[in-house]
């Protein structure tokens, strides 16, 4: 079983954000978690990834953080490290607009906020 934290204490989505994920799920149709993590490239060094994961692939090795409705964000232990804190915002501006990540753990992000380093 994995563990469920408050979403406070590790990866935080605004409103807009997390508004934004549930439509995209809905659109997929199934009852689908968010997994965040990072992986290695950009032009910072490490890159953000972002995709719906069936609960069923998730292990004990991975964080999940519960939302409204039961929705529930994981994190697997690794990428955990660099995301503690992260805030997930989502804007849909014409310019820029997309999801933002906010990680109070980067010493330097790239201009298209994307990639960073720690």
């Amino acid at each position: 079983m994995v563990a469920t934290k408050s979403r406070a204490k590790g990866i935080r989505m605004t409103q807009a954000a997390l508004d934004e994920v549930l439509q995209l799920r809905e659109r997929k149709g199934e009852d689908l978690y968010l997994r965040v993590g990072i992986k290695g490239g950009g032009c910072s060094g490490l890159s953000y990834t972002m995709s719906f994961e069936d609960p069923t692939n998730v292990t004990p090795r991975d964080e999940a953080f519960s939302y409204e409705g039961g929705f529930q964000v994981v994190v697997d232990k690794k990428s955990m490290l660099f995301l503690y804190g992260l805030e997930l915002d989502y804007s849909d501006d014409l310019l820029g607009g997309g999801f933002k990540f906010n990680n109070p753990n980067a010493d330097r992000s790239c201009s298209c906020g994307s990639s960073f380093s720690a």
